[in-house]
């Protein structure tokens, strides 16, 4: 089978989508299987006339990737492109996704969690992995998926849209309920998350979450114990506990190493570990997510789980939730790519 690994791409998550793409082509090449990855926004600028050479290139045509402390600098990355169109494609990408018989997404955030990618590919006829177009846009836009929940029964804390002027800064800074979180609606990677622990920072906040896109969120804020639930398939894996080296789980938190330290089962009773999982399959269902998802919660001091969010594609990077649970239970790394391969193919083949 030939399978493209579309990764890296135009978001704030872009060098660990390049990771996890890296890692899962490599993954996927050791199955046997004729993997390349290709960046969705590079793309490639010379491809051979006989596009079904490509996928016998030396190392899957991997990038050496890792994640650095600081997050991409996108405008670089735009200017290395020898293709100035506004296109987010990069050369020969849909090319090569139609050559395929499969395409393995390892995008994150923008153009690859909120639907825009997959709605494409469902045009052109062609398997993915992963959700459908609908359920990774309703997941990425953490309001749209705020409502669906609310809506579903499932515990979330409160929240609060906000639309705002720089005028407007100083009065909602002094009238939103405290501690709260501050959100851009569209984020990942801990990316455009903000917890202020007083009104200045609040402020700071504010001003500053308007950098990751328009649409903000302020969420009452849920102090416990961080877990996070992958599924895959119709079941849920093991909890993983997190706890930041440092305040926060942020971004240099969530990639580098010691930067936090995670426990993978969760040290937590059996009876909170199945309304754990119970609960991420209530929220894959109801934003209706397919084949593999991770969702992160709060378990409060009085034994209430409180769902943040829910990733349509989470991290398949080797510090990674999801292959982290999978292992609890006895899957491989390997074995993991194998069976998000496996389920989304024979999914997306009875739907052409």
């Amino acid at each position: 089978m030939k399978i493209v690994v579309l990764a890296g791409g135009l978001s704030t998550e872009r060098t660990v989508s390049l990771v996890t793409g890296s890692g899962v082509c490599r993954a996927l090449r050791a199955n046997g299987y004729r993997a390349i990855l290709v960046d969705m926004f590079l793309g490639l600028e010379e491809v051979p006339a006989d596009l079904d050479t490509l996928f016998d290139a030396p190392d899957g045509l991997c990038p050496e990737a890792a994640i650095t402390v600081q997050a991409p600098d996108l405008e670089a990355v735009k200017k290395s492109r020898k293709d100035q169109s506004p296109s987010r494609l990069g050369p020969h990408v849909l090319e090569l996704c139609t050559a395929a018989d499969l395409v393995f997404l390892g995008l994150h955030g923008q153009d690859g969690e909120d639907g825009r990618i997959q709605a494409t590919l469902d045009l052109l006829g062609v398997p993915y992995t992963g959700s459908g177009h609908l359920g990774s846009a309703i997941a990425m836009d953490k309001i749209a998926s705020k409502q669906m929940m609310d809506a579903a029964g499932i515990p979330t804390p409160k929240w609060r849209r906000l639309e705002y002027a720089a005028a407007d800064v100083d009065a909602l800074a002094a009238e939103l309920p405290m501690p709260c979180v501050i959100k851009t609606a569209g984020g990942g990677s801990s990316l455009g998350v903000y917890l202020p622990e007083d009104r200045v920072q609040l402020r700071k906040a504010l001003e500053e979450v308007h950098r990751y896109g328009g649409k903000v969120l302020a969420e009452e804020r849920i102090f416990g114990r961080e877990l996070t639930v992958a599924v895959l398939g119709d079941r849920w894996l093991p909890a993983v506990e997190t706890v930041p080296a440092g305040k926060e789980f942020d971004y240099e938190a969530k990639y580098q190493k010691g930067g936090a330290v995670e426990t993978c089962p969760a040290q937590i009773t059996p009876e909170e570990m199945e309304r754990a999982g119970e609960l991420a399959l209530r929220v894959h269902r109801a934003l209706g997510l397919e084949v593999y998802s991770r969702t992160d919660m709060i378990l409060d001091a009085q034994g209430q789980l409180w769902v943040l969010e829910a990733n349509s594609l989470p991290g398949m990077t080797p510090t990674s939730f999801v292959p982290k649970e999978a292992a609890a239970v006895g899957i491989s790394y390997g074995e993991l790519c194998e069976e998000i391969v496996r389920q989304s193919y024979h999914r997306k083949r009875r739907e052409y």
